[in-house]
């Protein structure tokens, strides 16, 4: 009997994740989780199996650490591509991949897959990339690594799948402990690393202490390579003291003595709160690294934070509970599109998180900045709803003004079909003067990555792949050498130098 369209509505919105990824299916696969704090020694543990291996992927939830993987097997003459968002370094005689996360390619069958700091399936906006790869990852062995707040996740996801899980316990190499007075400003040790949770403030930190003390600074909006930089001189003591948000919590390895908490409240993109226990353990284990120190310290720059996170730092970590966000797929858009008769992204994106259902411990949520994409690209007509879904994946950041009307203006050269340039918003002066002058660049940096990640998806209409990473070089050589020198605080209605005025875009954040 023909399915009545209820019928065939109700049979698309109840997905079984599993059948989504026939390959991974086929295999037969081993799932192992190496779990264990920060500092332990699993992702060392994890990559030491792969280079052993004929092939293999490593999925990193940065940049950076795909770049770092890279590095590493190459280092030990093994042959291996880079696949991230915005650059692709290919060999074709490799049979080891390191990329970000979402790159996975679900048809590349190897002998082992790594999956990265697990515990950010729990994210809200990029979880789904760590279900999808969990789910689907296409190898004999699978190899997560994280902590133990994922441990009972894992195990869910395991027994959905219905495949073996084996746990190996990882152990800190050293010990972690908590200062027990608070530490003023006046009296910082060399290797100590101050935690803020804004840009403004790391930026405000740095003007005040680098009278006294050679610095280095790690926030956000610095591109990778920048952070880099930053990380290399606190290495390399050519800095004394580190001055970062909650970004060196993955990803870093930093030879930290002592981490101090400057406050015990952030801003989380809705309201300001405390610090939650994961958070503060996360950032916590950076202190005390294997082979530098024998030993880690945690303390604060104020007596009331350092009771706050003395307290937190004791409590036992919260588990990460189900159900884990699942992102639409491509076939889902379009059957559902058929089905509801629309073109419009914003509308299926909405119907999809309303609607559909799961089997095993998941749900449908949609991701911030493809709901912000998918306003923009909804209102160009020539669009087809592939399209759309693509160009709304398009690494944006919502609060740049800069970003939008430069993906405003991507969008309608894909709709015309036209050739797109790269050109430059801002003309550098000598040297940024102002917080805000630098923030200028810092944009311009992210506006290069969403050019080159287009350039990726229509090669034709965004030819200036080579332009461009010269260009981010030269503007990440500009951050460095600015983050170096002494930036002013940026005044009330202060007007940004004329040298420094943009050209095409005239938008800032502040």
């Amino acid at each position: 009997m023909k399915e009545t369209f209820q019928e065939q509505l109700q049979s698309l919105l109840n997905c079984d994740l599993k059948s989504l990824f026939p390959l991974a299916r086929s295999m037969n696969r081993k799932l192992k989780f190496f779990v264990g704090p920060t500092n332990s020694g699993k992702t060392y543990s994890a990559m030491s199996e792969l280079k052993s291996l004929n092939s293999g992927v490593y999925l990193a939830p940065l940049r950076l650490l795909a770049l770092e993987g890279y590095e590493d097997l190459k280092e030990n003459n093994i042959e291996a591509s880079l696949i991230t968002g915005e650059e692709q370094l290919i060999d074709e005689d490799a049979s080891h991949v390191c990329s970000t996360i979402e790159m996975l390619d679900f048809n590349l069958d190897v002998d082992l897959a790594i999956i990265d700091e697990v515990q950010m399936l729990e994210d809200e906006d990029r979880g789904w990339a760590w279900v999808n790869a969990i789910i689907g990852a296409p190898a004999k062995t699978v190899i997560m690594t994280g902590s133990v707040n994922a441990l009972d996740a894992v195990k869910k996801i395991a027994q959905y799948l219905g495949e073996e899980l084996e746990i190996v316990k990882f152990q800190r190499k050293t010990p972690l402990k908590v200062l027990a007075r608070f530490t003023s400003f006046e009296h910082l040790e060399e290797g100590t690393a101050l935690i803020a949770f804004s840009r403004s403030d790391v930026l405000k930190l740095k003007q005040r202490l680098q009278k006294k003390y050679r610095v280095s600074v790690i926030y956000g909006n610095l591109s990778p390579e920048v952070r880099r930089d930053e990380a290399r001189r606190f290495r390399e003591k050519r800095s004394d003291i580190l001055i970062a948000t909650d970004a060196i919590a993955m990803g870093l390895n930093l030879p930290i003595k002592n981490l101090l908490f400057t406050t015990d409240t952030k801003f989380d993109g809705k309201s300001r709160r405390k610090l939650t226990v994961n958070e503060i353990v996360q950032i916590a284990g950076r202190a005390g690294r294997y082979g530098h120190h024998q030993v880690g310290f945690l303390g604060a720059t104020r007596r009331d934070v350092l009771a706050y996170i003395k307290e937190e730092f004791e409590q036992p970590i919260k588990t990460i509970k189900p159900p884990f966000n699942v992102k639409m797929s491509s076939d889902q858009l379009l059957d559902l599109s058929s089905h509801i008769k629309t073109n419009s992204l914003t509308k299926i994106l909405k119907f999809f998180n309303k609607n559909m259902k799961f089997d095993g411990p998941f749900k449908a949520a949609n991701i911030s900045s493809m709901i912000e994409a998918s306003t923009i690209v909804d209102n160009k007509e020539k669009l087809t709803l592939e399209e759309k879904y693509l160009l709304s994946q398009a690494p944006i950041t919502a609060k740049s003004t800069i970003i939008i009307q430069a993906f405003d203006a991507y969008v309608a050269a894909v709709v015309k079909k036209r050739v797109c340039r790269y050109k430059p918003s801002i003309t550098l002066p000598k040297k940024a003067i102002t917080q805000k002058d630098l923030l200028l660049v810092e944009d311009e940096v992210k506006k290069i990555s969403l050019y080159l990640w287009l350039s990726y998806k229509f090669p034709d209409i965004f030819p200036d792949y080579e332009k461009a990473v010269i260009l981010r070089d030269s503007f990440n050589s500009f951050i460095e050498k600015s983050l170096k020198a002494n930036l002013r605080a940026d005044i009330e209605k202060k007007p940004i130098s004329r040298e420094f005025k943009p050209r095409a875009f005239r938008g800032r954040r502040d």
